[in-house]
């Protein structure tokens, strides 16, 4: 890994920096000292370490609600929570401030673009067979509340920055207010991206449209710093950030590639030239976004352009964090920072995310705040859509009553340790996964021949070693079959797959 080192929050802005002005960039500086405070602090530092300044009191009962959502950012790429090779200081202070849940899911999806299925299903708090209105597409079902409806129901200012991949209507409802509004698509440049302007008519032409010239994501953490240091009213608000990063085109900025050598990367333990069989979805965009067989140069290449990518967004983060503790919100604010998805990156000998393996399946989930214990390194079984219902009882308000996530907030709070007995996921019409707290059973079907893979996660948590025509396995295989069949069953799902 690369010796240049991270800039300390308070030394003298970067060519990144300076389209701040003096003012703000020294009142972010000074919250940003504040803020690193705070991370000492909850690891344990001396307590003559200047805490943050107090909160604003304004009367609120409720707690505001910040929610940073990445695209592609896989569950283990934090520093302090798995890949030590990766620098991503403020999300591992947000991780020591409040709670980690190391395993925490998505359900996949019937389309090839995961995070339309999977941020529909985290929207609304459903699964995505009845978060979704059209399976092969992105809109959400007009009869599901979305977290920002709901919010904005009990009273909230809902307001939404970047990314948002499903349909208008649901968008329309969902925020009173936003900027820089990414909408269905492909970002095919970092530096120009295609953006609205908020549209209150919700209809988002021609007229609302402008191309950004900067990087995505300090344009997108721009407006969302902007919103913070704006907001004055005492109603609280529902602050959604949607990251186009780390997704592809990997072109980190230059302060950030510069920290990852391809040569110092090492390669992951489930490295694989090819996959051992075709799983249905072989040759996509995301497969043929480097040459088959992979490589381990060509793999190292793409972790170092990834790692880039993920330090800009922790950088951003920490920006966005910073303008928080400013505003003297912070202790009345729940912060969430969690992901759509995953993604292989020579695992498996896979480069997408269309697949059910745990490194595209899991996501990353991190959330702090009033009644969270910091510290808080959970193993539970969630789903990210589980969400919705936690945010709820964290801010005191009630949940819509037809939904299918689950709160996991006792587990937030430490007084529980487990939450769900099994997670399924899906991919189109070829393959299907069910796993619990030890077993992992991912079945395919392509072209009429069928493959399964079981994994004993317990001491293969990488899933390198497939246990499915083991005899001694033969047991855990049948039952784990029943239990994807009966989880089918459960939502909807008509695929026969688990026979």
């Amino acid at each position: 890994m690369s010796s240049v080192p991270i800039r300390p929050p308070h030394s003298s802005p970067s060519a990144a920096d300076r389209r701040l002005s003096r003012r703000e960039w020294c009142r972010l500086s000074a919250a940003a000292v504040a803020y690193t405070a705070l991370g000492r602090i909850s690891r344990g530092a001396e307590s003559s370490v200047p805490a943050a300044a107090p909160a604003i009191r304004t009367g609120r009962r409720r707690p505001n609600i910040l929610m940073l959502v990445a695209d592609d950012h896989r569950h283990d790429v934090i520093g302090s929570l798995g890949d030590g090779s990766v620098q991503t200081p403020y999300l591992d202070r947000l991780a020591a401030q409040g709670a980690a849940c190391l395993r925490a899911h998505d359900m996949g999806g019937n389309f090839p673009a995961v995070c339309v299925p999977t941020r529909g299903a985290l929207m609304t708090g459903c699964q995505v067979f009845r978060a979704l209105a059209d399976q092969t597409g992105g809109v959400i079902a007009s009869d599901r509340p979305t977290i920002g409806q709901h919010l904005r129901s009990e009273g909230y200012n809902t307001h939404i920055v970047g990314k948002w991949h499903n349909d208008l209507p649901s968008l329309h409802r969902s925020f009173e207010g936003g900027e820089g509004i990414f909408l269905r698509g492909l970002t095919t440049d970092q530096y120009a991206m295609r953006v609205h302007h908020f549209d209150p008519t919700g209809l988002y032409s021609s007229k609302t449209v402008y191309h950004t010239h900067q990087f995505s994501t300090d344009f997108l953490c721009d407006h969302a710093v902007e919103y913070l240091n704006g907001y004055r009213s005492d109603e609280p608000f529902f602050l959604y950030t949607g990251f186009t990063a780390p997704h592809d085109p990997r072109t980190p900025p230059k302060e950030f590639a510069a920290r990852y050598h391809p040569d110092r990367i090492a390669l992951p333990a489930n490295y694989s030239s090819v996959h051992p069989f075709d799983n249905g979805e072989m040759h996509i965009r995301d497969e043929d976004l480097a040459p088959h067989p992979r490589t381990p140069d060509r793999v190292r290449r793409e972790l170092a352009d990834y790692y880039g990518m993920v330090s800009s967004v922790d950088a951003g983060v920490g920006r966005i964090l910073a303008a928080l503790e400013a505003s003297g919100r912070a202790e009345d604010t729940i912060v969430v920072y969690t992901g759509d998805h995953g993604i292989a990156l020579g695992q498996h000998g896979l480069m997408g995310k269309q697949n059910l393996y745990d490194h595209s399946v899991r996501v990353p989930m991190i959330v702090r705040g009033p009644g969270v214990r910091p510290g808080t390194r959970s193993e539970a079984l969630v789903y990210s859509w589980d969400l919705f219902p936690t945010l709820c009882a964290l801010a005191g308000i009630n949940t819509p009553a037809d939904i299918d996530a689950r709160s996991f907030m006792q587990v937030l709070k430490g007084e529980e340790v487990a939450h769900r007995t099994e997670v399924g996921a899906l991919y189109r019409d070829c393959q299907r996964m069910i796993k619990d707290e030890r077993w992992k059973l991912i079945e395919y079907a392509v072209g009429g021949v069928r493959h399964s893979q079981l994994f004993d996660l317990a001491g293969d948590p990488w899933e390198k070693n497939n246990l499915a025509c083991d005899a001694a396995a033969a047991g855990e295989l049948a039952s784990m079959r029943e239990r994807l069949g009966r989880w089918q069953r459960s939502v909807g799902d008509r695929l026969a797959l688990a026979a």
